[in-house]
Order: C-alpha cells, then sequence, then structure tokens
C-alpha cells in the first residue's frame, strides 16, 4: 500500500508506534453490491488498533464481506461495487495512488480452512518474501524462525523445516497459515472463520495465539462461535441482513446489549 510520507498517515510495519489509534480501520457510510443485489447498508465503524475486533451474525449477514474488503479481495469477483469509503490510517483504500497488491501484502490473511501450499514449512513460511525479491538466507531464516514462533510453532516443526507442509496436522496446518500471513509484518490479520474446521484442542492454540498477537497486530476475526468472540475479541460487531445493528464492546454486547435484535442473537432466539 503505497503512501506518502505526508500526516495524516503511513501503513507501515513498524509495531513500536505509539499510541494506539482508536480509529485504525474506519469504515464510513459504505455500501457494498453484489451486481444489483446489495450486501452491506450504510456500515459505520472505526476498529481500534491492536485490538481484536469480531464480525458476528448469521449466515450471509455481510461479515466476511466486509471482512474481505479491507484488503479488496472482493475486487477479485466481477460486477461487484461500493459506495462510501475505508480508510486505514486515514487512507483511504480505494486511494487511485493505491496499489492493490502492496496493499494486500499490508494485510495478512487467515482463512476458514487451512491452505498450505505444496511445498516445505520453510517455503510457505518465506513465500511472500521471495515473490518480493528478499533471497538472503539469513535473511529468511530470521524470518522462518520469527514467524513460526509468533504463531507458536516453531518448537514443534523446528527441526523438520525443509519436510513438507502437507505432513502438519490440522491445527498446525492452520498455524503455519498464521505464520505466513505474518511474515510480511503486516499491520492487519484477517481471520474469516479460523477455527470452524479445528477440533477443540487446537481452537484453544489458536484462540491463545490470537491473544498473544494483538499485541503485535489489529486483528478482524469473522466468527460463528459467540463463545469464541467472548474469549478472543476486545470488540464485537453484530450484523444482520447486511446491515451493522450494534458495536460495542465485548463484555456490553454479551452481557447488556442496546438492541433487541442483539439480544436475540446471542441468546439463540434466532440465528
Amino acid at each position: 500500500m503505497q503512501i506518502s510520507n505526508e500526516a495524516p498517515a503511513k501503513l507501515t510495519t513498524d509495531h513500536t508506534n505509539p499510541p494506539e489509534r482508536p480509529d485504525f480501520i474506519s469504515v464510513k457510510d459504505f455500501n457494498f453490491f453484489y451486481g444489483k443485489k446489495q450486501a452491506l447498508h450504510t456500515i459505520n465503524m472505526d476498529i481500534p488498533e491492536r485490538q481484536v475486533t469480531a464480525f458476528i451474525g448469521p449466515s450471509g449477514c455481510g461479515k466476511s464481506t466486509l471482512l474481505r474488503n479491507f484488503n479488496r479481495m472482493n475486487e477479485l469477483i466481477d460486477g461487484i461495487h461500493h459506495t462510501g469509503d475505508i480508510r486505514i490510517l486515514g487512507k483511504s483504500i480505494y486511494d487511485k495512488g493505491v496499489e492493490v497488491i502492496s496493499l494486500r501484502r499490508s494485510i495478512g490473511m487467515v482463512f476458514q480452512k487451512s491452505n498450505p501450499f505444496p511445498k516445505s514449512i520453510y517455503e510457505n513460511v518465506v513465500f511472500a518474501l521471495r515473490i518480493s525479491g528478499i533471497s538472503k538466507k539469513s535473511d529468511l531464516d530470521e524470518c522462518v524462525e520469527r514467524s513460526l514462533r509468533g504463531a507458536a510453532l516453531w518448537n514443534e516443526v523446528k527441526d523438520r523445516l525443509h519436510e513438507s507442509a502437507l505432513g502438519l496436522s490440522g491445527g498446525q496446518m492452520q498455524r503455519l497459515c498464521i505464520a505466513r500471513a505474518i511474515a510480511n509484518r503486516p499491520k492487519v490479520l484477517l481471520m474469516d472463520e479460523p477455527c470452524s474446521a479445528l477440533d477443540p484442542i487446537a481452537t484453544v492454540k489458536v484462540e491463545e495465539l490470537i491473544r498473544e498477537l494483538k499485541r503485535q497486530f489489529t486483528i478482524v476475526i469473522v466468527t460463528h462461535n459467540m463463545q469464541q468472540a467472548t474469549r478472543c475479541s476486545d470488540k464485537t460487531a453484530f450484523f444482520y441482513l447486511g446491515k451493522l445493528v450494534e458495536y460495542a464492546d465485548t463484555p456490553k454486547i454479551f452481557s447488556n446489549p442496546s438492541e433487541k435484535q442483539t439480544e436475540d442473537y446471542i441468546t439463540g432466539r434466532f440465528g
């Protein structure tokens, strides 16, 4: 994401920048359409820096659609269009000067189903660095260890880095995908149902990892698991039929929601 050096902002990979911004990602009057079908309706929200924000709501409510707009991944679909804006550190991601490939390097993404490449563990982690032209072995080695430690996987795989990633367990594969996503030191980490295909033990490990990673990354997670949202997130947004019904600190959403729709959903009356 190419942003000028002038204020208000530059999307950097320096994780020492204080203070944290409450409007790190700003969504303003955002509407999104698949052809003639409107999927998101006038979304307004500010997502804080280095916290975990959970998107909850029934299937088809627009959670993943909004998530995939943060790195403009929806633009891979024909016939889409939007109105309104999404800004990161004050810079519109739709600015004509923003290169989409560079933007996606700045925003890591972890999908519902783990998708390691049919390569070694080592080559999975350094894949994006090699594409960027980084080939110095010491740099790649440092990245592999840092990223695997960041994904709480180093101790489990350090003796088999050059073995196929496809030989890992499901939970290990998902943590490898997290390591791959953070290898470029992005500022934002998007997670779309990252635990839905995992067993309970692997889910616990990923949830612990999410809580640890928020020290370095701004994390947005889509989840159908409301218990997971309460365990992992600082803020929660409830979506229904493409609209943002309520957005607040997670304890408030689950203990004292302002909207009846939110209460009905979290208590299981629908969804």
